[in-house]
């Protein structure tokens, strides 16, 4: 396994862009603004298209650097661009619907964390990778998992309900590239694409509910039924 190989410099570095990543991923948890999702968004995209070329160059996996690219240009760049688009489309600024506000948002997200870290912990000493790279990774795939269904929960703008599948999408993908950087390349791609897809057809999904009920809240969806 390749965690269990690391040099120093390397599972610091792993561990700085997975730390970074999830520190992104509390900044579109505490904000309110839909630009700062996107920024956000694309910049951690951009961080976990590095750790796809640090993992191929450490591992020697070269198709990783193929992954690293795909990464970039889908996650950091075509996909904020197209959300960007429906944003502006939609002449929405912020989230107007919330259950939590942001700074309680904040503390569950801090609890979802030390609660990641625990599940971490134990599945680590359970494998006897207790102490290795391994621990932050799952405490940051699993954290990020949670951070995105909690934005799932307690937000109702459906820019902000896609958000939320991609920062949950993108916990799992940061995590598969650290724990099990040997998976298919053709596999990779698809869910590459797959993310396209998602993103064009919740956009279709917006317009359609603003133009027949008349706001972008997914509250109102049960109305579109029948």
């Amino acid at each position: 396994m390749l965690v269990a190989h690391l040099s120093p410099l390397a599972a610091s570095l792993f561990s700085l862009i997975a730390i970074a990543s999830l520190l992104l991923a509390f900044v579109m948890l505490g904000s309110r603004w839909l630009r700062h999702y996107l920024y956000a968004f694309a910049l951690e995209s951009w961080l976990i298209a590095a750790l796809s070329a640090a993992v191929g160059y450490y591992g020697q996996y070269p198709e990783l650097y193929l992954i690293a690219i795909l990464t970039a240009l889908f996650r950091g760049c075509l996909l904020p661009y197209l959300l960007l688009r429906i944003v502006r489309r939609l002449k929405v600024a912020r989230e107007l619907h919330v259950v939590v506000q942001a700074s309680s948002s904040l503390v569950i997200g801090a609890f979802a964390v030390v609660f990641a870290l625990t599940v971490a912990t134990h599945i680590s000493a359970g494998l006897g990778l207790a102490g290795t790279v391994v621990v932050l990774a799952l405490t940051v795939m699993l954290s990020m998992k949670l951070i995105g269904f909690l934005m799932l929960t307690v937000r109702h703008e459906a820019i902000s309900q896609i958000l939320g599948l991609l920062v949950l999408e993108n916990g799992i993908f940061l995590g598969s590239q650290i724990l099990v950087p040997g998976m298919p390349l053709l596999l990779e791609i698809v869910i590459l694409f797959d993310l396209l897809i998602v993103v064009a057809c919740f956009g279709l999904l917006v317009q359609y509910l603003l133009s027949h009920v008349g706001t972008t809240s997914s509250l109102h969806l049960r109305r579109l039924v029948g």
